[in-house]
């Protein structure tokens, strides 16, 4: 028999992302909130109680799923040092000029002698119009072999839009009480996330446009 080779498609979950909604194979539908962080170490014993009980008091309004994802890359440091070194070339004081190459050299040693790695929280809100089996959340985007549907009509994912939306509003009321701001990610934002989740040997590298 044959052997049937599978491509690389074939382990994406991901059917088609539009207007900043991931759709995947399987029907269900996502946005994902970029979040700040909150350094909860510094807050006082009261303020970590408050946080902990309003934290608390928001998951228990909810009667879905949410994931975290915590995204940890190795911050590419090239723009700046390219910046860096324009402002050289403008810098008409000798001495600045001798500062600035100090500067950049010592940059450029310690980066690559120590990793300076920058991390990005995602929150991921999920809808599912129609029952399934299959885990919930962002691991469910680039996990398994999911069951195969079809994209919805326009008409249909406005209609579940709304629904997703009115999740997403309710999440981020939630985060804004404990003091985390979250920023829904547009089309061209999913895009570069799942590039990178995909790519994770090409850490400075461009996504490509979603239209490519």
């Amino acid at each position: 028999m044959p052997k049937t080779s599978a491509t690389t498609q074939d382990f994406v979950t991901i059917k088609d992302i539009r207007d900043g909604v991931v759709l995947l194979k399987n029907g269900q539908m996502c946005s994902i909130l970029l979040a700040s962080s909150v350094n909860f170490a510094l807050k006082s014993t009261d303020e970590q109680q408050a946080i902990l009980q309003q934290f608390q008091t928001f998951l228990n309004t909810l009667d879905f799923s949410l994931q975290i994802y915590v995204q940890s890359r190795r911050l590419n440091i090239d723009p700046y040092l390219a910046l860096l070194g324009t402002r050289e070339a403008n810098q008409d004081n000798d001495l600045m000029r001798i500062q600035l190459r100090e500067y950049i050299d010592f940059i450029r040693t310690f980066t690559t002698e120590v990793d300076i790695m920058q991390k990005n929280f995602y929150v991921v809100v999920p809808y599912s119009p129609a029952p399934i089996n299959i885990t919930k959340g962002i691991t469910s985007m680039f996990m398994g072999s999911p069951r195969k549907t079809n994209l919805p009509g326009e008409q249909q994912f406005e209609e579940h839009r709304i629904q997703l939306d009115q999740r997403l509003a309710l999440v981020q009321d939630g985060l804004g009480g404990v003091g985390v701001r979250t920023v829904p990610l547009k089309t061209d934002d999913l895009v570069e996330l799942f590039y990178h989740i995909y790519n994770p040997a090409d850490p400075t590298g461009s996504a490509p446009s979603k239209n490519a």
